[in-house]
Order: structure tokens, then sequence, then C-alpha cells
């Protein structure tokens, strides 16, 4: 059993890369400790040298006093430390006791022990709370479920130590607060915890003590009753943070999206949104709140003529773009932020400012005819990426060498330079660190004090209650609410489950 785990003077370089910086970190039994840090500040790279994904530099890890070596995540295993990934490590057409018994070796050689294993699974739930059929396939158990899986494989390979990595990216707000008498029981019975999160009202209301990290060094360390919100946002990004925002009143105005019963199917080929109806007017941003999988990402994705609608219509201000392509959606003052950057949002190995023209390449002044005006592109990128704060060497650097913050800025003054009618906004803040979050909703309300209509699906209730005007709450694809920002987060929890309806 762990008694304390600790990392003293961690040092990793890349080539060209200093990604920790003689950092010093302490994690005892009993206790659980929040690590922050925006993005690049050398979370991820401190705990991959921990769970022995990479090796140090320089510096050593001690587990209970002693010096150890990791050469792998299975030296880290034998040692009590697991790793709970933020997408999880599952084999979908397996049964959860498949799962937990899968890469171990059984009491009976050749042959599965599947019944011992189920038997194991049963008292790990009991003891911690963590409910869940051995029996069950593990696709047809909710995302909270499965992480309760993740929990035992760890638990059941004896790990004392968990580093859990974004941990609550796809619950509901009664699966968070479920998830989090999980690790209080899971403290209280003498484990250490590692809480990764951007959410700072989770660090507050879930950690014993907070480091934090900025640029690959320690730059405070505090017990988590002894500080706020606010000065840990400002110990992570050495400023004071904007959380809230004061949204001017935006008089009457039409409806400038319009979406009448829409039906589209997902990728499978089954029905995700359901005879949809909603408006959003010029100078609103009308919230869509929901857990991931109900819907969102095709509504988002059907609106900007990327996935084919089977029933309804979408109307931009008066004119029907139903199926209308791509192109012809922009061509109708509509702006898209897609939740996949790297998929939908960017070309990898394209350089900064090819991403930042790829819908404006082909008019003035960009190109004459069908030529390049590279003076035009050099002086409009050279513009964009000053005013929308993207951190990059060059306008040659290939986007994928950037942070995801960098990305996301980079994605949003693509958007917005258009001085779009309609902007669709999926997910724009998702694993951005705090600082990138607070340019990107600053933005978001700049846009619509411009008089744009924006549809913000976000995953984030906080995010959507601090943004909205209104708040439509989707639940296997239907609206089964619209409520103002204002209300309880017990309230949208209910409506996210299907719990509860106020049309």
């Amino acid at each position: 059993m762990i008694q304390t785990v600790e990392l003293r003077n961690i040092t990793k370089r890349f080539p060209g890369v200093l990604a920790n910086d003689r950092v010093n970190l302490q994690v005892r039994a009993g206790e659980i400790l929040a690590l922050l840090g925006e993005n690049g500040a050398g979370k991820s790279t401190l705990m991959k040298i921990l769970y022995g994904m990479y090796h140090p530099t320089e510096g050593e890890i001690l587990v209970n006093g002693q010096v150890v070596q990791f050469k792998s995540p299975a030296d880290a295993l034998a040692q009590g430390i697991g790793m709970i990934h933020q997408h999880f490590q599952l084999v979908p057409g397996f049964t959860v006791v498949e799962n937990v018994a899968l890469g171990l070796k059984s009491s009976r050689g050749p042959l599965t022990d599947l019944d011992a294993v189920s038997k194991r699974v049963r008292e790990l739930g009991a003891q911690y709370g963590l409910h869940v059929d051995p029996n069950a396939l593990v696709w047809q158990l909710a995302v909270g479920q499965q992480q309760r899986v993740e929990i035992i494989k760890a638990l059941y390979r004896d790990a004392s130590l968990l580093i859990l990595d974004e941990p609550t990216a796809v619950l509901t707000p009664q699966e968070v607060q479920e998830f989090f008498g999980i690790l209080r029981r899971l403290r209280d019975a003498g484990n250490a915890l590692i809480f990764i999160s951007h959410k700072l009202y989770e660090v507050i209301s879930i950690s014993d003590r907070v480091t934090a990290l900025r640029d690959g060094r320690v730059v405070g360390e505090v017990e988590t009753k002894a500080t706020t919100q606010q000065e840990l946002a400002r110990m992570m990004v050495g400023r004071q943070v904007v959380t809230r925002w004061e949204k001017s009143d935006m008089p009457p105005s039409d409806a400038v999206l319009q979406i009448k019963q829409l039906a589209v199917s997902n990728d499978k080929g089954l029905g995700a949104v359901n005879h949809l109806s909603l408006d959003v007017r010029a100078g609103e941003i009308l919230g869509i709140a929901g857990v991931s999988g109900n819907g969102q990402r095709e509504l988002a994705e059907a609106i900007a003529g990327m996935r084919r609608v089977n029933a309804g219509t979408v109307q931009i201000a008066g004119k029907d773009v139903t199926n209308c392509s791509p192109e012809q959606v922009i061509a109708a003052s509509v702006s898209f932020i897609p939740e996949e950057r790297m998929v939908m949002g960017v070309v990898r190995e394209f350089s900064v400012a090819e991403n930042a023209i790829l819908e404006t390449h082909n008019r003035p002044p960009l190109s004459k005819r069908t030529f390049f005006d590279f003076k035009q592109i050099d002086a409009h990128v050279t513009k964009l990426v000053r005013e929308y704060d993207v951190k990059t060497p060059s306008l040659e650097t290939p986007v994928k060498s950037l942070s995801g913050g960098n990305i996301q800025k980079l994605i949003l003054a693509r958007e917005l330079a258009r001085d779009p009618r309609v902007l669709i906004a999926a997910q724009p803040t998702r694993g951005v660190d705090i600082g990138a979050t607070e340019y990107i909703h600053k933005r978001l309300i700049d846009q619509r004090a411009a008089g744009t209509a924006i549809l913000l699906i976000s995953e984030d209730l906080e995010e959507v209650r601090a943004l909205s005007d209104r708040i439509a709450v989707m639940y296997e694809g239907e609206i089964v609410g619209i409520v103002p920002p204002d209300t309880s987060v017990e309230e949208l929890g209910l409506m996210m489950a299907g719990a509860q309806k106020n049309l």
C-alpha cells in the first residue's frame, strides 16, 4: 500500500522544449491532490513520467521513501500507481469482467477464471460504491458506468495511487456528484489520488491540496480550504482571470437561424436528431446543454452543411440552406467552430497561414482570378494572428506544432474574420486552458454585441450558464426544455439525464 509518492527535481527535455523544470511534488495516502496548469504547463508530461510512459531526463521518483525506476506503465502498476485516462481504455464488445481480466494471468493456467474476477469486481463495487454488473457488455453501459469499470480495473491490479485525467469531462452534474462520492470513499479508505482538471469549481469541491504548474515549474502549492477559484486562476495564469461576464441587454430581434422539425442520422445510420425545432435571434447566445452523444454533434454538422438532413429545414435569415454544401452555407454568412478541431477544424500538415485562409483563399483580396496574392495573404494572416493572440513561431509553422488553445484561437480568428450572421460554436473551449478559455469567451461576448446569432454547444455547464441568454437542453436528439441561464445545475442535470422536461 502506498503511503507517499514523491517526485524530486524532475526535469524532462524534448528537442527544443523544456517540458518539466526541476519539479518537486508529493502526494500522500488519504488525500486528493489537484494538479492545475494551462495547456503546455507540463502536467501531462509529469504524469506520464509518474506512470512510466516517459523517462525523466533528470530527477527521481520515490515510493514510500524508496527510489524507483519505471521502464513502462507495468512497472508503475507493480508499485501501486494506476492512471484513469480521459478516453477510456476499454474493449466495447467485451463484458465488464472480461475487460478487468484482460492482460492478467489466470489462476487456472490457460483457462479463464472469470468467476473469481467477477466476485472481486462485486467486492470492489460494494466497498467503494462502484456498482456495475460484471456481466454487462461495456458498450451497453452509460459513460459514468464505463468510468467505474476503468477505476475497478486499476483497483483490481492493487493500485493505491490513482491519476485521474479530466475525469468529469463527459459526466452529467448528477454523475459528477456520484463520482466525487466514489473519490471520497477511495480517499477515506487510504488511497492517494491526483486529480487533473481545468474546472476550478470542481477542484475546490473535491481536492485537499492544490499544486499549480506554469511553464514546466511549480508556481504554487496551497491547501484547498485556504484558497478560492480566483486565487487558483491567478496562480495558474499569473494574472487576474475573468470567469463571469457582464452582457448588455439586447433589444428584441428577429430569428436569424431557424430550425424546424429537423431529423438527422448519426454515422451508423441511426436517428440522432429527432424533429428538433429552434430559433436563434440576432445578438443572442443560445446554449445547448447535454451529455455527449445526444445529437449535438449531428445538429451542428447538419446546420453547417456537413451532414445530410433527413427531414425538416434549416433557414438563415429566411433563406433555406437545408442540405446545401458547406460552401453554400458559408456564403449564407454562417461560421462553424467544430468540436473536433484537429479533424474538421484544421489541416494538420498545413501552415498557420494556409489554415487561416481555408475558406476565403479563392476570394478577393486574397486571390485575383486564379492566382494567390501572397502579399495580401501575409498581411491578412499577420493581422489575425496579432488580433487573436495566436502564439506561433511563424506563419509558416505547421499548425500541428501549436498548442490546443492556439489552434482553437486560430480557428476562431478565421471564422470570425468573415463577420458571420450566424456562428455555430461546438465545444469551443474543450481541452484548452483557463487563459485561452477566457479569451474565447470574450470574443464570443463581443460577437454577440455585434449582432451575431450564436448557437453555443458545450458539455461544460458553467460555460453554458455564464455565456448564454437562453439554454436549450438536449436529450436523445430532442429539446427537452428551454430555460434561463440562472436555472440551477441540479435542474439542468435532471433534464440532461432525461428525468425532467421543461417545455
